[in-house]
């Protein structure tokens, strides 16, 4: 039997049962990390020493976990290192507290020769829209005119250069909380109001591109050698026509499976390549001439409300992947513990 650690949260999503359900279909064991838990309520060691190999101990309640021998590959799917230590701590010392619990988390989990789904280093630079863009359009994919700025007059520049039609939004996903209330910041329009009061941009750079005409919006999830597409009419909403995630959970029920073209797919893979990664959720705007453009990739992106759609398809291929190595594009782990044995 093959035991999966499954790096996560306590508040993660039903995507932790499903696709634990299906490494038991697979012969495997699953094991969950609730890393919010870490360390107030888990335990994490690491020695090394000359006269033994590497190790790494886990105490989950009251089961001992020996990383290195007892687990055979990780699932890195979501992180909250420090979340249950005290607020009320004294602010010098919580700051270093989360970091050196983040740096003994990390740092463990990147020693280890095991298979990761998907390496931790992989991901953070993955996650980089900068690096993206890059790669996408020298890779032939479509991809908008993108502006990343602190500079007023720039952007004022890029907004008549578009004849007005722009977007706006933030380099990562992220929440302003107000009363208790959660606010996400979406993808917005650019209106004259704004180009008029950009007060604060040269506190906080953003992003900004020329506005796309959208016939469809497109989710792509790449597993492995997998890819489920599913599209979504946003226009058919007026709340979301900008960014489809203002009514998310009004349109779940929306989506319908797409017949992504082979030659975007072969694209998408070579993407996949370029960032050492084996999942990936990516955004792509079909415009109404039919032009494929890409947006970004998120390297640890949700699908679970597609997976249902899939009949949870997603799960499977995640736990295929995680049980058996040859459905992996990217198995890096084991060629470097294969190198080291080649050095020593």
């Amino acid at each position: 039997m093959k035991n999966i650690l499954i790096i996560t949260r306590s508040n993660d999503n039903s995507c932790i049962e499903t696709v634990s359900e299906e490494i038991y279909k697979l012969g495997g064991k699953p094991i969950r990390f609730n890393t919010d838990e870490f360390p107030t309520n888990i335990e994490l060691s690491q020695r090394f020493n000359n006269d033994q190999d590497i190790s790494v101990l886990l105490k989950i309640g009251d089961k001992n976990i020996d990383i290195v021998n007892d687990i055979d590959a990780i699932w890195y799917r979501r992180s909250s290192i420090g979340a249950n230590i005290p607020k009320d701590m004294d602010k010098q010392l919580l700051g270093p507290a989360i970091n050196e619990s983040k740096n003994l988390f990390q740092g463990a989990i990147n020693s280890l020769d095991v298979f990761k789904f998907d390496n931790i280093a992989n991901v953070r630079r993955a996650s980089d829209k900068h690096l993206q863009l890059k790669i996408a359009k020298n890779i032939g994919l479509t991809i908008p005119d993108t502006l990343i700025t602190n500079s007023a007059d720039i952007v004022r520049s890029f907004y008549n250069k578009h004849q007005r039609h722009i977007v706006t939004k933030m380099h990562s996903s992220f929440a302003v909380y107000r009363d208790g209330i959660e606010n996400v910041v979406f993808t917005n329009d650019v209106t004259k109001e704004h180009i008029e009061d950009l007060e604060g941009l040269n506190l906080c750079p953003m992003v900004f591109q020329n506005k796309i005409e959208k016939k469809l919006e497109l989710r792509v999830t790449v597993v492995g050698y997998n890819v489920f597409s599913y599209s979504i009419d946003s226009q058919s909403s007026e709340d979301a026509k900008t960014d489809w995630r203002k009514e998310g959970n009004t349109m779940v029920g929306n989506w319908k499976p797409y017949e992504l073209p082979q030659k975007i797919k072969n694209k998408l893979f070579r993407l996949m390549d370029y960032l050492n990664l084996n999942y990936g959720a990516i955004d792509i705007i079909l415009s109404p001439d039919n032009e494929y453009v890409f947006l970004e990739i998120n390297p640890a992106g949700e699908f679970f409300w597609l997976d249902r759609l899939a009949n949870y398809d997603i799960s499977k291929a995640i736990a295929g992947i995680l049980i058996n190595a040859n459905e992996r594009r990217v198995n890096e782990n084991i060629y470097h513990a294969e190198k080291l044995k080649v050095l020593n």
